[in-house]
């Protein structure tokens, strides 16, 4: 039953994967991109916590961790460039 499950989560998570990346790439403005790269991030944090759940390893789950923190940060710097034009002050 859980790969059953996990199986359907996953195919969902691929085809809201490959939407975000349609946006991200022929997104109209620079904000639908940012928030596509994030959608992006979270898509790729859920698909990994399923497989972790799945193959039952805590390999995935400290992936899912540093990815996590990197969308974070990627996307507050991403927001800040395009606000102010500069990442430092």
């Amino acid at each position: 039953m859980l790969n059953l499950v996990a199986t359907g989560a996953l195919g969902v998570l691929a085809l809201a994967m490959l939407l975000s990346l349609y946006r991200l790439f022929a997104g109209p403005s620079m904000p639908d991109r940012i928030l596509a790269l994030d959608t992006v991030f979270v898509n790729t944090v859920a698909i990994l916590l399923v497989l972790g759940i799945v193959l039952r390893t805590s390999v995935y789950f400290e992936a899912v961790l540093i990815i996590a923190m990197m969308g974070f940060v990627g996307t507050c710097a991403l927001a800040k460039y395009l606000l102010r034009g500069d990442i430092m002050e």
